[in-house]
């Protein structure tokens, strides 16, 4: 199993959840739902199966041996299977701050009661990343407006809304605000 060498992870567990380093073995899994949920991520094109072994091996894997990497991922497993991947990215270690990603399979996204539970059980796991193991000062999401349920989630866990950036993503004709939300370390 890969590691980030940044620290020395091996998995967060919060009952039947848990965060491991991402897996290769999940990277078209990965793709196929990214293809499926486009319009809630910032990823314009479709996926390619060579596209994504590319970006696996060009960005990720060498994301592995960095002190500094931009992106810390992970495969998100609910009873050891992968049903989702997120993280940090655009990580800025000087300031000690990362946004968060994530994304479920079209199953758990597409159930609202699976969804909240996924998502909030998922927070929680990153949060103790975070502000733990990674010391990080801040961590910030961006959400378009139309996903209410998203935001709900956020806003119960903690995360504050400080900003909206008007008419930001243009999806299916329609302009809707990204929605940053934010959560400060209490350390």
């Amino acid at each position: 199993m890969s590691n980030y060498k940044y620290f020395n992870f091996k998995k967060c567990q919060g009952g039947d959840y848990s965060l491991v380093v991402i897996r290769k073995k999940d990277i078209y899994k990965i793709m196929d739902w990214r293809n499926s949920q486009i319009d809630v991520l910032r990823q314009k094109e479709l996926l390619t199966t060579g596209s994504q072994l590319k970006y696996f091996n060009k960005v990720v894997k060498p994301s592995f041996s960095k002190v500094n990497p931009k992106q810390i991922l992970f495969s998100y497993l609910y009873k050891d299977e992968c049903i989702g991947y997120g993280g940090f990215v655009h990580i800025s270690w000087k300031e000690k701050i990362a946004e968060v990603s994530f994304l479920v399979d079209n199953k758990h996204s597409n159930n609202e009661a699976l969804y909240k539970r996924d998502f909030t059980n998922y927070l929680k796991l990153l949060k103790m990343i975070a502000f733990e193991n990674l010391k990080f000062h801040k961590i910030f999401t961006e959400t378009y407006s139309f996903r209410k349920s998203h935001i709900s989630i956020l806003e119960k866990i903690g995360f504050k809304l400080v900003r909206a950036i008007k008419n930001n993503a243009l999806i299916e004709g329609e302009y809707f605000n990204s929605l940053i939300h934010e959560m400060v370390s209490d350390k």
